[in-house]
């Protein structure tokens, strides 16, 4: 099986910026190295990327025996959109990937869109074997003759099974298992194992809903229940479903949860994800009454920022746990972005919690908990003289993470900035009155490449009313995901810098963060770091 260490391609070829302090950051920091090769210029560190050409949505998500397992929409001949199939990759850390072979491919029924996976631990389908349990793979069937000719009933679910835990498929002979009602936008599928009804549980979109069905044996599907006509934003078709119980935070308490991507429609245009929290009583899903009838710029988004789309989460976890990762783009501008050789990045996967506050029930994020041991606290200077400035020894802040709080009171408004020396600046912040949080990556550097991609800047809610803002921001190359106030609101964007940020400033006269920690992300696991 053919497999690529996606770290040995960071340590010859990642991080193309100017060279600086080489032989000190090698040594120390265990920060990657500069490459001449302009191929990989933007290709970040500890993001997943394909090695080269097209990928989008995430897919077929599953955990098994000490592997993760993640597929994504991927065209491998072109470095934009084309017949999809199913790529692959693992990974044991969540941040060390290995290439895998193509999972799935397009055949005479059609392109391979978006779906997932399943482990089978009781074979209730019946494809395994006496050694390990399947894994189910549900996708849509996309055909391309059929969307040419005019009809709206191009696309269908089928399934693909594996006794290898999802390395080879073996598609199923009478597929598709659900066939097309009637309607243009009917695809992704994202199963999972409801025990506390003991069914199979499958939901899709249809064009502005959510359709839910169930089975015995994941071969056999009858439809439920729908959900969603009248709630939410719907200024675009309803995309990439997943849904799921989880206990609310400090109780037994369980409620189910809806994410649903939509596009366009998103909270600041293109591509966007929102959630809905409600009851499942195994058929029908009913949301909270202040999630009913919302209204397009409602408060309820996976990520307010502009590239993470498409996002699903793990299959067969152990424990609670919800692992969630998206698409770090927007179909406003992906197949335009300057990458050549690749195109496109995921998210670092992220803990998600489900907290009820005021009878409120929120999502909160968090950077998946491994990642706190693949970073090493690194010294960081004030040169600021009116305001705060940092630098650091390293060099730049290619691949980073900052942690600190600011005081609000009796300030108007909070401006961030990270710069590099050719002059090239994103801004971010928070406008304190009107509880508003910013993006502006116009001055960002590379942005001609799509009128739409620096356009406005990006605004997002705040949803507490603390007096400390405290901010958690990760950067890696070519990205940056803010989790302010614990991960309450989430803003993800992506950026395309002529030289390395290699400054943070706080524009704000006299206001310096409190407990600030500065960490860069090392390929290497250390456990013996602060934690």
């Amino acid at each position: 099986m053919k497999k690529f260490a996606l770290v040995s391609i960071s340590l010859m070829a990642f991080l193309t910026f100017s060279c600086k302090n080489d032989q000190k950051n090698s040594s120390e920091n265990d920060h990657l190295q500069a490459t001449s090769d302009p191929a990989e210029m933007f290709r970040p560190s500890f993001h997943f990327t394909p090695e080269e050409h097209w990928m989008n949505d995430p897919n077929g998500m599953f955990y098994l025996d000490g592997t993760y397992h993640l597929y994504y929409q991927y065209y491998p001949e072109g470095n934009v959109w084309g017949p999809m199939h199913w790529g692959h990759a693992t990974t044991k850390d969540l941040i060390n990937w290995e290439h895998q072979d193509i999972a799935l491919k397009p055949d005479e029924k059609g392109y391979i869109f978006s779906g997932s996976a399943v482990v089978d631990l009781e074979n209730t389908s019946g494809f395994g074997n006496d050694s390990i349990p399947p894994v189910i793979a549900m996708f849509t069937y996309h055909d391309p003759e059929g969307e040419k000719a005019g009809d709206i009933d191009y696309q269908s679910q089928a399934i693909a099974y594996s006794n290898d835990s999802g390395y080879t498929w073996t598609k199923y002979q009478d597929n598709p298992v659900i066939p097309n009602p009637g309607l243009k936008d009917f695809r992704d599928p994202k199963m999972l194992r409801d025990t506390i009804n003991d069914q199979w549980l499958m939901v899709l979109s249809a064009n502005d809903r959510s359709f839910f069905y169930a089975s015995e044996n994941l071969k056999d599907w009858k439809k439920i229940s729908e959900f969603g006509l009248n709630t939410g934003a719907h200024n675009g078709v309803w995309e990439c479903p997943d849904f799921f119980p989880m206990k609310v935070e400090g109780s037994d308490e369980i409620k189910w949860v809806l994410i649903q991507s939509l596009n366009p429609g998103g909270y600041n245009g293109g591509s966007g994800t929102q959630y809905f929290v409600g009851d499942f009583d195994g058929k029908q899903f009913t949301p909270e009454k202040n999630m009913q009838n919302l209204e397009e710029k409602h408060p309820f988004w996976i990520d307010f920022g502009r590239d993470n789309y498409a996002g699903v989460t793990w299959s067969n976890l152990p424990g609670n746990r919800v692992l969630f990762m998206g698409w770090m783009s927007n179909w406003l501008y992906a197949q335009e972005v300057p990458t050549e050789k690749w195109r496109s990045s995921m998210t670092i996967p992220r803990d998600l919690i489900l907290k009820k506050e005021d009878s409120v029930y929120q999502i909160y994020s968090e950077p998946f908990r491994e990642f706190k041991n693949y970073r090493k606290q690194i010294s960081v200077k004030n040169s600021g003289e009116s305001n705060f400035v940092v630098s650091t020894d390293t060099g730049d802040f290619l691949q980073n993470q900052f942690t600190f709080e600011l005081p609000l009171k009796d300030r108007k408004k909070v401006n961030f900035a990270l710069t590099s020396k050719s002059g090239d600046t994103l801004q971010f912040g928070l406008d304190i009155p009107s509880k508003q949080f910013f993006v502006d990556r116009s001055k960002s550097g590379m942005v001609n490449f799509k009128d739409n991609f620096s356009g406005e800047r990006s605004t997002a809610p705040r949803l507490i009313d603390s007096e400390t803002l405290k901010v958690n921001f990760i950067t890696d190359r070519t990205s940056i995901e803010i989790f302010y106030d614990n991960g309450r609101t989430v803003m993800t964007e992506i950026f395309f810098p002529e030289k390395p940020y290699d400054s943070f400033a706080i524009l704000e006269e006299g206001l310096k963060p409190q407990n600030l920690k500065v960490y860069d992300v090392r390929m290497k696991l250390s456990k013996k770091e602060p934690q």
